[in-house]
């Protein structure tokens, strides 16, 4: 039961770090501004057929 719960407190806490808007950091919270380094950061794009 302790597994259970300490798994279900877990994925709650990842779903509250995930929800951030464009402008915060999800982690941190921190404020996002237009001259930081990371605006330009996007995925790479999944090769076909994985």
């Amino acid at each position: 039961m302790k597994r259970l719960a300490l798994l279900a407190a877990l994925a709650a806490l990842m779903t509250v770090a995930g929800c951030a808007d464009e402008k915060h950091y999800p982690l941190s919270g921190d404020e996002c501004g237009p001259a930081d380094p990371v605006q330009d950061v996007r995925p790479p794009d999944c090769p076909q057929g994985s």
